[in-house]
């Protein structure tokens, strides 16, 4: 039953929309609508306030981050990491929304940050490595992805390894599209 309870609260904290509430608020329109169609941090920044777009990314990294810590704090490291993950997948499929939500990657930084601090930083340095490379955010968030289990594998944190598995196929399922672009040339770079 306690683990139910915590799939359900970390589901439900995920789930609320901080890109489409924010938006909405700052007199933006629906979200929904503008750019890729995406609620999360890169579709905000298209509405052109890197002020908004900042704020979703805040809020949606600490969804995951909260609900680990709190749960963490009271039933132990795996209840954190079940409500941290399960928060990932309500940002992604949030019940507010018809299921339609973000990729997840924000959150899934907040997640690694709150459950091994270490490797969050390695998995942001990948990101920030990739991205400077290739200038493909899509790309960097799917590589740093792919390596975080095999990076909590590395530090004998193996149930960090397990969830940021299932994490990462998540993360991968949400970011088809830009794969089949990647594959074609025709995802969009920084600076363009």
């Amino acid at each position: 039953m306690q683990i139910l309870i915590t799939i359900l609260v970390g589901y439900l904290l995920g789930s609320i929309p901080f890109g489409f509430i924010i938006v909405h608020l700052n007199g933006k329109g629906d979200i929904r609508k503008i750019g890729s169609g995406n609620i999360g941090a890169t579709n905000v920044l298209r509405t052109g306030y890197k002020s908004i777009a900042i704020l979703t990314l805040f809020l949606d990294g600490s969804k995951a981050a909260i609900a680990f810590l709190i749960f963490d704090y009271f039933y132990g490291g795996s209840f954190g990491l079940i409500a941290g993950g399960s928060a990932l997948i309500g940002h992604c499929y949030p019940v507010w929304l018809k299921f339609k939500g973000g990729k997840g990657v924000a959150t899934f930084f907040g997640f690694l940050l709150a459950s091994c601090w270490i490797i969050g930083i390695l998995m942001a340095l990948v990101w920030l490595i990739v991205a400077l490379i290739s200038r493909i955010s899509s790309l960097s968030a799917i590589i740093a992805a792919i390596l975080t289990p095999l990076t909590a594998l590395f530090f004998n944190n193996s149930n960090l390894a397990i969830v940021s598995g299932i994490l990462t196929i998540v993360i991968i399922i949400r970011h088809i599209e830009n794969i089949i672009r990647i594959a074609n040339g025709t995802e969009s770079r920084f600076g363009k």
